[in-house]
This record gives structure tokens, sequence and C-alpha cells, in this order.
């Protein structure tokens, strides 16, 4: 397992440093907590040490025989500051070392997350704004900030990201082991999840997609430093930490977040669902059954093609766009048969194939894929994790950005 330096800013927040530490430590990862004077304000050494089962120090003159302030970062495979105060990015921005756990970034060559907490004002502030773009450019993957209840009764962007999302990016870096993330500057959408069609107060028309490979696209591009605004429809997961996550229930309205957040996207990768067909008639009441057992006519219209809308009529010149196709086959061809016509129908630059039969892949923590590309390529992916596919995905996405 990797050696892992866990930084603790002072900020409120620090507390919810306590549970990604649990996280690193129950699943084998050596961790060495590197708090700031502050953070000891928060939570105490005493909990630090007690958890990680090792003597927490802020200085560099502690155990100085043992050089700590160099060693600590030289020696790990991750360091990650949560929650990454205003105050301590701006000092690792401009290259201070006056403390411990500055000197362990100075030190690190492996890679580095910063989980920022903070309230909205200090996020925006333009010195904020400069010292995040400077620490992006070095290399440094610094997560978006969630949106909600911050310090007293504030709302706004600066809450620390969920604990477990932030330790599942940590794990997409670990896993992926490159100093530099390589979608840094890049701004992509993703869409997820299935869209419903009402037919009454209480029934719809749907599908059985969980979401899952969407949103693990959506944590691979965080991992990799990417911008994402994930459009989720009718999805039952926790938002993926530096995520922006738009909710919609319709093709409709699907339709217009994609397109509205692709004016700005470097990709747009429909891993949703969306239903073809609604109803033409919504009931405004619930439909009742007949006395004569007979069931009701439901008279359906064609929904908006959302991919062939954007690949066709780019939002932004240059764009890489991504489809998924949900294949079984049938009598007019096999499932790639079937999705080369749906790839040169559709115009988008890749097509992810899925084989559906017998409901494969749906609700699925695995899955197995082949990526049609527009220029003739065709990648296998074996059967694995939704998160390999995800950065696979994102490796043929970055080809089309060079070529």
């Amino acid at each position: 397992m990797a050696s892992v330096v866990l930084g603790v800013g002072g900020g409120i927040a620090a507390y919810k440093a306590c549970e990604l530490l649990r996280l690193f430590t129950e699943s084998g990862h050596d961790v060495t907590v590197v708090p700031t004077e502050a953070a000891l304000q928060f939570v105490g050494g005493a909990t630090w040490s007690a958890l990680s089962g090792k003597p927490v120090h802020t200085g560099v003159w502690d155990d100085v025989h043992e050089v700590p302030h160099v060693r600590i970062g030289q020696s790990a495979d991750l360091v990650v500051v949560a929650p990454a105060t205003a105050d301590l990015m701006a000092r690792a921005a401009h290259g201070l070392a006056d403390d411990l756990l500055t000197n362990t970034l100075l030190t690190a060559r492996c890679p580095v997350v910063l989980a920022p907490a903070m309230h909205t004002e200090m996020w925006e502030h333009p010195a904020t704004t400069a010292n995040v773009a400077t620490l992006r450019e070095r290399g440094t993957l610094v997560i978006e900030p969630a949106e909600g209840r911050l310090t007293g009764a504030d709302t706004g962007k600066g809450r620390l990201p969920e604990p477990d999302e932030i330790f599942e990016t940590c794990l997409e870096v670990l896993a992926r082991g490159a100093l530099r993330p390589d979608l840094v500057g890049r701004h992509v959408v993703v869409s997820a999840g299935g869209t419903r069609e009402p037919l009454d107060p209480v029934r719809y028309l749907g599908n059985r997609s969980s979401g899952r490979q969407g949103y693990a696209l959506a944590r691979a591009a965080v991992a990799r430093g990417a911008e994402v605004t994930l459009v989720s429809a009718n999805v039952e997961l926790p938002d993926p930490a530096g995520v922006k996550v738009v909710r919609v229930e319709t093709t409709g309205q699907l339709r217009d977040a994609v397109v509205g957040a692709a004016a700005a996207a470097d990709a747009v990768v429909m891993a949703a669902a969306p239903a073809d067909f609604r109803p033409v008639a919504v009931s405004e009441a619930k439909i009742k059954k007949a006395g004569d057992g007979s069931a009701p006519a439901i008279e359906l219209e064609q929904n908006p093609d959302v991919l062939a809308e954007i690949s066709h009529d780019r939002p932004r010149p240059g764009a890489v766009v991504v489809g998924f196709a949900a294949e079984t086959g049938d009598d007019t061809g096999s499932v790639l048969d079937l999705a080369r016509a749906k790839l040169a129908r559709k115009g988008c630059d890749l097509l992810v194939v899925n084989d559906v039969s017998g409901g494969a892949v749906f609700g699925s923590a695995d899955n197995q894929a082949v990526i049609l590309g527009a220029d003739g390529a065709e990648v296998d992916v074996p059967r694995g994790s939704k998160t390999a596919l995800a950065h696979v995905v994102w490796d043929e996405v970055l080809r089309r950005f060079g070529g």
C-alpha cells in the first residue's frame, strides 16, 4: 500500500479530515499526519496520533536528526491536504516554508492533492483565484470545493467535499501514478443516469441506467485535473468531489443542461441514457384502472436526439464529443454493426459500445466495451472496473485534442 501524507489546514473542516484519515488507514495505507499549528486549534495532536498510530509534529525542529522537513515529502507516494485554507494555498503558491507542512509540499516529488475549504468570498477573491491557478499550472491537483452550508448560517461554494469522495479521488490519483494531471485547463461535460418522462403524477417512462459509468467518468476527469460539469438524471449516488452537479429529470431538461454547459466545454461525454420517447399528453391525475380490464392507449412522440444535436451543431468548435451505445444486436446486425451505423448517424468523435444483452452492465461495478472512433479506430476494453473504462475514454479524448 501507499505512503500517504495527510496535511491538515487550520479551518473548521479539520474535523472531517479525521474521517479521511480513517479511510486511508483502514484500507491499509501508511499515513503520516502533518497539521498546521492552526489546525491543532480545531483537532488536537492526540487525536491525530491515536488515529494514525504515529507522533504528530508541526515544526521543522522536532526530531531534527531525522530531517523531517525533507524526508516526509521525499518518501511519500501522495500528499493530500484537507482542508486547504486560503492562507495555506497562498503560502504553497509562493513557495514559503515556514512550518513542516509547507516544507513537505516543497520537497514532495509525488502527486499533491489539495481540497480547499473556506468561505465563498475567500474562494472567489482574486488573490485565491491566482494562487489556485499557479498551483494547478505547476501540477498540483486542486479540487473544486463543494456548495452548501458553511460556518454559521452562511451557505455557498467553499465547503469541503465529503471525505469519502476526496478519498475516491486520491485513490484515482494513486492508481494512475502520474505526477502531472493531464486534463488541467480543460472543461468537460459528462451526462449520467436515465431520464424519466412522466405519464401522470406517479408514473413515468424510464430505463435501468444507474449513472455509475457517468459518475466514474466525472471522478476520473477530476483526478486528471479537469473542470467537470456533471448533468445527472435521476441518480442516487453521492456527488463526486470537485464536480459541479446539475440535476435533471426529463430528456428535455437534460438537453438544455448539456447544450448550455457544452458552450464552454472542450469535451462532452454523453454517458446518460435519455428516453427516446415521451407521452404526447401527461395526465394531471393518476391514471386509474378500467373496470373492464382494458389498458389505456398512450400516444408517444420522439424526444430530441441530444448526442446528434451537439455532434452536428457543436456549441464550441473543436470540442470532442463522445457517445455511449447500449446495444443487444438483432436480425439486422451484430452489436458492433449497429454501433458503427449509429456512430456514422450521430456524427460524434467516439462511441463507447456496451453489449447489454440480458441486462449486462446496468448497475454493475464492472464494464466491458469497445470504443469506436470516427477516424476508424477501435479500442477493445476488457471487463474491469467502470473507473478503468473511464480512464481509457479520457485517454482517447486526449488523443483527439492532440489531433
